[in-house]
């Protein structure tokens, strides 16, 4: 199983953590020996790297496990592993819907994807979705960037949303310790990456679950005292975190990233609802008004900061005024970034169970209402870059013009110039906006910051 000469394909579904995942477990089938290949039909593994956030992506990867169990009855060394959310969900249900897969294995098993491909490879049929401490991130990556990197802090979630599944697949809360994340960012930082991402489910519950309590009586860890803990990295130029809950987004938190600069101005903090009596449904644990009060506290430290969110229409025993509160809330505060879905039923959750559920046709037209104001005032935030100068860290050739490079704000906003990726490739660029559109940016550069390696 080390020839060189096996191949795998990894699709990933769902959020940023199920990406991180993805590139642990490809690092590890790497260290196996397995090389990478773009098209799932020329390799010798396939994994599915799985979410069960909504009812459509699971239903994708049905699609496209029925297509590789019908390729393996022709090559019966074929390997198929489903990992992730529905795995975790599905367990030995998966096997008898899909008989041809290995390996069925949930999101806190990626790091053990080396023993239990060796019991497959034994001839077994292995299903691991038991829950398990995490252990630490011993494999090495392989990151889908040269540039941008995900580094996770804490995996799980302890919250009890009830139409949320995650805690249910993802186990309960795992922070690492603080020494690890940060040997982790020095390796990033020695191997020419510019921009890290913090990742957790609930990132601003890190700490919550390691020993001990400071004098005064807060945890001793905690995710604001570890963004000063590791700003300092060497290499790290940008710093970016992700998801924030607004029950434990604080004004301590908010200060810490207006001091440090290499944090940049962009959070994104789900709302979900704009409706009291919703988010109390939801057990989110707050009110809008105190989601209103955190991003003026956050504009109040940081005027430009760029804000993104989440929210769900057609909730079950969603009312239109309801509905008109969540629109209201979108109106007053204006996002940089909105993402939206319609109320999807999923097994095991509280509100999948109620029976005041909302007809397909209330939530599509609410869908359709929300997308249509939140790009509106999408585009009305754009229109503040318009001839500024912004520092862009160039990520990429951009795929629709290869006499232009494109990478991203500190606000996070994608932004396209003339350039030679080839020259420009990890390096921090000063760019002045000529164009603006709703989710993207043209300019011209106008300096590059300094000459990087990659």
């Amino acid at each position: 199983m080390t020839s060189s000469k096996r191949h795998y394909h990894i699709t990933t579904f769902g959020c940023q953590m199920n990406k991180a995942d993805s590139e642990r477990m490809a690092g590890v089938l790497e260290d196996m020996g397995f090389e990478w290949s773009e098209d799932p039909n020329n390799a010798d593994v396939i994994l599915y790297n799985t979410c069960t956030i909504r009812d459509n992506a699971e239903q994708k990867v049905y699609s496209y496990l029925g297509r590789q169990a019908k390729r393996k009855h022709e090559q019966p060394d074929l390997t198929l592993i489903v990992a992730g959310c529905v795995a975790q969900q599905e367990g030995e249900a998966l096997l008898r819907r899909v008989p041809e897969l290995d390996l069925v294995m949930g999101p806190q098993h990626a790091n053990r994807l080396k023993d239990l491909l060796e019991s497959v490879f034994d001839g077994n049929q292995v299903v691991a979705t038991e829950s398990v401490h995490i252990i630490e991130d011993i494999t090495q990556p392989r990151r889908d960037s040269k540039v941008t990197a995900w580094v996770n802090v804490i995996y799980g979630c302890n919250e009890r949303c009830t139409y949320c599944v995650v805690p249910n697949v993802r186990g309960v809360e795992q922070s690492r310790i603080p020494s690890a994340i940060r040997a982790e960012m020095e390796e990033l930082g020695r191997q020419g990456y510019k921009e890290i991402t913090l990742l957790g489910q609930n990132i601003d519950a890190y700490g919550r679950d390691l020993p001990g309590t400071t004098a005064e009586g807060r945890h001793l860890h905690n995710f604001t005292d570890l963004l000063y803990y590791v700003h300092d990295v060497p290499g790290i130029e940008r710093l970016r975190f992700a998801t924030s809950h607004p029950r434990y987004f604080t004004e301590r938190l908010i200060k810490a990233c207006a001091e440090l600069p290499k944090v940049c101005k962009h959070f994104h903090i789900p709302f979900q609802s704009g409706d009291n009596e919703l988010l109390k449904a939801m057990a989110r644990g707050y009110t809008h008004e105190k989601y209103r009060r955190i991003i003026d506290t956050i504009r109040r430290y940081m005027p430009d900061a760029s804000i993104s969110a989440d929210a769900i229409v057609g909730f079950p025993g969603e009312t239109e005024a309801q509905f008109e509160n969540t629109l209201k809330l979108v109106e007053d505060i204006g996002f940089d970034m909105l993402n939206t879905a319609a109320y999807s039923r999923r097994p095991g959750t509280p509100a999948a169970l109620w029976d005041n559920q909302l007809s397909e046709e209330i939530k599509s037209d609410r869908l359709q209402r929300l997308n249509h104001l939140g790009n509106l005032k999408v585009a009305e935030r754009s229109q503040r870059y318009f001839g500024r100068i912004e520092e862009v860290l160039v990520e990429d050739q951009n795929p629709k013009d290869q006499t232009q490079v494109m990478g991203r704000t500190g606000g996070n906003r994608l932004t396209f110039f003339s350039g030679d990726i080839k020259e420009l490739k990890g390096q921090l660029v000063k760019v002045k906006i000529t164009e603006v559109r709703p989710f993207s940016l043209t300019g011209e550069p106008v300096e590059v910051k300094q000459a990087l390696s990659v």
